[in-house]
């Protein structure tokens, strides 16, 4: 019971880290993470999933590509989500008549599929990495992975997307 406290405890720290990297809110102002920020959100989730199920020896033999692809699908998260926010500044900094007549919607379904199909690739990777992990693990090991998958990765979704509206798929079913 008090492992299970201190992982929901963690868990809670992972979901309330983003709030300490948060920028001055105010009217006009975007804020945005360094680029050192992500890395360090990635590295507390894997800690508090590795710390969570409490791997033993022979289970560890799994966690290196289960690692591997949670920073592979965190870094193209972070990729989009960089390149959306340089795509958003120099529209706001085009005339909003000029952004209209000149849209061209077969190259936003091209990055859309081009998003998608990498999104795609790696959650398979991520599933793929998984697999014999989730196989080797106890049925106890199984309920603190789903407790902290619940608590801290929608948590941490929820805060990093935006509020209400903002897609977080990329977090379902991650970790």
């Amino acid at each position: 019971m008090l492992k299970i406290a201190a992982v929901g405890l963690t868990a809670l720290f992972v979901a309330m880290s983003p709030a300490a990297y948060a920028e001055d809110n105010s009217p006009g102002k975007q804020s945005r993470l360094s680029a050192a920020e992500p890395e360090t959100i990635t590295d507390l989730r894997i800690e508090v999933v590795k710390a969570a199920l409490q791997l033993t020896p022979a289970q560890e033999k799994y966690w290196p590509a289960v690692e591997d692809a949670i920073r592979t699908r965190a870094k193209h998260r972070a990729a989009r989500l960089e390149n959306l926010m340089d795509r958003v500044s120099d529209a706001q900094d085009s005339d909003p008549i000029e952004l209209i007549l000149n849209r061209n919607p077969v190259d936003r379904m091209q990055r859309r599929a081009d998003a998608l199909a990498q999104r795609s690739a790696d959650l398979k990777k991520l599933a793929d990495a998984w697999q014999p992990l989730y196989q080797a693990l106890n049925p106890d090991q199984k309920r603190r992975f789903a407790l902290v998958r619940i608590i801290a990765f929608r948590a941490v979704a929820n805060r990093l997307s935006g509020g209400p509206g903002m897609q977080t798929s990329d977090y379902d079913d991650e970790e």
